[in-house]
């Protein structure tokens, strides 16, 4: 009921602004040729529950692609967990170790959520703080379609929303497996945390050898996409008095 109250709040906070995945016509050249079209690398998560094959959109959100691509090749997914499920909506994770405490991370990356691609189930997205240009390592699996978490408008962080940059090509079924997972309050969360913790084991560009793991250069905190907070959740975030995050 938590998270069906979470989930249908988020309804209330942006207007849905739908899109499709139906490729757009190839660019023309100054020759009148149609330019080649940009590769889609592939990322495999190797899981304790399975492998999870995710395309990426180098040419809808270079940016995040390359963010991403980047901890990829430096190894900082491995040995991370999937901290956050939320049925229904989402499966997030790519910052936490197994004791639950977050890794450093580069710097937060401009927010390319105005890219044409919707939240629709299957999608990843990066995930970020209230800020829309927050986002560092974090990322979410869209288990249904989402699309109260499409760009809207440059107006606030609300109506930002989240850049879709990847779908999962293979092993949906590993992600709904997550999704069904029972959660709890573990470490410094106070809910939606799986049990047991998924782990992502290794991270790799499909058809790359593996790289010698790089120390990241930011101590920046990643942040989570913006769900209401009930009362209860609101009275135990004072106390704690944890402004680093939203949950």
């Amino acid at each position: 009921m938590r998270a069906f109250l979470r989930f249908s709040a988020l309804v209330l906070l942006a207007s849905p602004a739908f899109a499709a995945f139906a490729a757009p016509p190839a660019p023309v050249t100054s020759a009148g040729n149609a330019a080649p079209p940009v590769a889609h690398p592939q990322v495999k998560l190797h899981t304790s529950m399975g492998d999870i094959v995710i395309e990426l959109f180098p040419d809808k959100a270079p940016k995040t692609v390359a963010n991403f691509l980047q901890y990829v090749r430096d190894g900082f997914y491995d040995g991370t967990v999937f901290h956050r499920v939320i049925p229904m909506f989402l499966v997030q994770g790519g910052l936490y170790t197994r004791q639950l405490t977050p890794k450093r991370t580069r710097p937060p990356i401009p927010n390319e959520a105005n890219n044409g691609l919707s939240n629709l189930r299957g999608t990843v997205a990066a995930a970020r703080g209230p800020d829309p240009d927050s986002a560092t390592a974090q990322f979410f699996f869209n288990i249904v379609d989402n699309p109260r978490l499409d760009y809207v408008g440059n107006q606030s962080g609300m109506t930002w929303g989240y850049a879709v940059f990847g779908k999962v090509v293979e092993g949906m079924d590993v992600v709904d497996k997550i999704d069904n997972l029972p959660t709890g309050p573990q470490g410094p969360f106070i809910g939606d945390v799986p049990r047991p913790l998924p782990v992502i084991e290794s991270a790799a560009v499909i058809g790359e050898a593996a790289q010698p793991a790089a120390e990241p250069v930011s101590p920046t905190a990643g942040q989570v996409p913006f769900a209401p907070e009930t009362k209860k959740q609101k009275k135990k975030t004072a106390a704690s008095a944890t402004a680093s995050s939203t949950h």
